[in-house]
């Protein structure tokens, strides 16, 4: 899950799983894979940033340095 902030400053958690598309146009817009679509204050390269580190942590993402560790 990662926290974003919707354009009324209300934090909210998303389970980044669920995300389809990320635009910015100039207010970064969510899809998600069932359609709906979420503006937030974020931006784009953030939440790629926020969704990258939690694929990391639920291990969806391996990086290259554990990569290396785990052939040592």
């Amino acid at each position: 899950m990662i926290s974003l902030t919707r354009l009324n400053g209300e934090v909210f958690t998303l389970n980044a799983i669920l995300i389809e598309q990320i635009q910015e146009f100039p207010d970064t817009t969510i899809t998600l894979t069932n359609g709906k679509k979420l503006v937030v204050n974020n931006k784009q390269d953030e939440v790629l940033q926020l969704v990258k580190n939690y694929y990391q942590q639920i291990g969806l993402v391996v990086t290259q340095k554990e990569v290396n560790d785990q052939s040592e």
